[in-house]
C-alpha cells in the first residue's frame, strides 16, 4: 500500500486516528477472559466479529483509508503489553501491580501501566498481529497505531535503577522493539502508521497526584521519539505520523486544561511526516491554528510536514455536520498553507477496550455515533477541498 495517495479521494488528506468503541458484548468478553470463564479463543471470536463490523462500517462511510477500530487490543498503550487492561497475558519482566499511574481524567477514575521488574524488555505483541488479521478483510487501504518510546518509557521507574538492567539499556531494547512493531506494520500492509503520543501534552501538567507530571520530561520524550524516527528514511516517514489529544476515555480527558502553546513548538521538533493534532474540542482554535503555522516545519530531516486537524469531538455525542467541518477546515487555511491540511478525529473514539462512554449512554449507542461523525467528516473534507481548490 505504499503507492497510497492521501488526495485521491477527498482532495484534502483525511484519516482515522484509530479506535472505535467497543460493543458491550466484546467488553464483556474481556470480561469474562480476565475472570477466567472463557477461553482465549473465545475472546478472540468476539473481537474478530467486532473488527469485521467495524471495517464494513467505515467502509460505508466513504472514509478513503481506514482501521479496524483496534478491537482485537487491550488499549493504545498497553496492546503491545498484555491481553487485557487487567493484565491477563502480561510480558515477560512487567507485574501489574505497584505500575505507574499513567494519567488522572478530569472525572476522577485513573488508568496505570504495568511495573518493568527487569530485562530484557520485550513487546508481547505487535500491531501488525492485529493487522494481519484485518486486513484480508478489506480493499480499502489500512492505518495502523502504534505507541509511542516516549509513553512505554514511564514504565522504568522514575528515580531508581533496576539492579542489572540500567535506564540506557531500557531505552536502547524499548526504541529497537518501537521500530520493530511499525516496521512488521509496513511489511503486512499498512498503508500509514501514526504514533500514538497523548503523554505529550500531559507532560506539561503539573499534577502533584501523578508523580511523573511536572518534572520536565516533554524534551526528552521528543529526544527518545526522534532516536526512533532517525531509523526510517524521508520517504518512509511521510507515512508516520504522530498523534496528540488531551486525552480520551469513558467520554473524559486528562489534560486539556495545559495550553497548547507549551506543546506544539516541540511537537514540530519531532521529524515525522504528518501529525494528527486535536482541534474540535479547543475553545481558540484560531490561536491553536496559528501555533500550527508558526511551527509546522518545511523540512525535518527531509520531509515537509503535513498538520491533520481534529475536526470531530470524540467525547461529545453532539454530530458535526459537513458543514461545519468544511468550515473548520476554510478557517484554518487562513493559518496553515492549505497543501499542508489534513483532517482526522480528536482523537480515537475509545482507546481503551472497557469504555462505557457514559455521555452517550451506551457503548453501543457511541459506536452509532462514531460512524456518523466520521460520515460527515469525509463529507466536509471533500466539501473543504472543492472549496479552496485543493486535490
Amino acid at each position: 500500500m505504499s503507492g497510497y495517495d492521501p488526495r485521491a479521494v477527498t482532495g484534502i488528506p483525511t484519516e482515522p486516528v484509530g479506535s472505535l468503541p467497543r460493543p458491550t458484548k466484546l467488553q464483556n468478553a474481556y470480561l469474562a477472559y480476565d475472570s477466567g470463564s472463557i477461553t482465549f479463543e473465545r475472546l478472540e471470536a468476539e473481537q474478530e466479529a467486532a473488527a469485521r463490523d467495524s471495517i464494513e462500517r467505515l467502509e460505508d462511510t466513504g472514509a478513503p483509508i481506514i482501521s479496524d477500530g483496534e478491537q482485537r487490543r487491550s488499549s493504545f498503550a498497553t496492546y503491545a503489553l498484555a491481553d487485557t487492561l487487567a493484565g491477563t497475558g502480561l510480558a515477560d519482566h512487567l507485574s501489574s501491580t505497584g505500575g505507574q499511574l499513567f494519567a488522572i481524567f478530569a472525572d476522577g477514575h485513573l488508568r496505570q501501566l504495568p511495573r518493568l521488574t527487569g530485562g530484557p524488555f520485550r513487546y508481547r505483541t505487535y500491531a501488525a498481529e492485529e493487522l494481519s488479521r484485518s486486513i484480508g478483510l478489506t480493499d480499502r487501504p489500512m492505518k495502523q497505531a502504534v505507541i509511542a518510546p516516549s509513553m512505554l518509557a514511564l514504565l522504568y521507574p522514575l528515580d531508581v535503577q533496576i539492579p542489572g538492567y540500567p535506564r540506557a539499556q531500557f531505552y536502547e531494547d524499548l526504541v529497537y522493539q518501537c521500530e520493530k512493531d511499525i516496521r512488521k506494520a509496513f511489511a503486512v500492509g499498512a498503508a500509514r502508521v501514526s504514533i500514538d503520543f497523548t503523554e505529550g501534552r500531559l507532560s506539561n501538567r503539573n499534577d502533584p497526584r501523578n508523580p511523573w507530571t511536572g518534572r520536565h520530561l516533554l524534551p526528552g520524550f521528543v529526544r527518545l521519539n526522534n532516536i526512533l524516527l532517525a531509523r526510517f528514511t524521508p520517504e518512509e516517514r511521510t507515512r508516520i505520523g504522530i498523534h496528540t489529544c488531551p486525552g480520551s476515555d469513558r467520554d473524559s480527558v486528562h489534560s486539556a486544561d495545559v495550553d497548547y502553546h507549551e506543546l506544539l513548538p516541540s511537537l514540530f521538533q519531532m521529524n515525522a511526516g504528518y501529525f494528527l493534532i486535536q482541534l474540535a474540542s479547543e475553545r481558540d482554535r484560531d490561536r491553536v491554528c496559528k501555533l500550527i503555522g508558526e511551527n509546522i516545519r518545511d523540512d525535518a530531516d527531509g520531509v515537509a510536514q503535513m498538520a491533520y486537524l481534529g475536526v470531530i469531538n470524540t467525547v461529545n455525542p453532539r454530530v458535526e455536520s459537513p458543514e461545519e467541518v468544511m468550515n473548520a477546515l476554510e478557517r484554518a487555511a487562513n493559518f496553515i498553507p492549505r497543501e499542508r491540511l489534513g483532517s482526522t478525529d480528536d482523537c480515537g473514539f475509545s482507546p481503551f477496550s472497557i469504555d462505557e462512554k457514559p455521555n452517550h449512554g451506551s457503548p453501543e449507542h457511541a459506536r452509532e455515533i462514531a460512524f456518523q461523525k466520521i460520515r460527515n467528516r469525509i463529507r466536509g473534507t471533500m466539501a473543504a477541498a472543492e472549496k479552496l481548490g485543493v486535490g
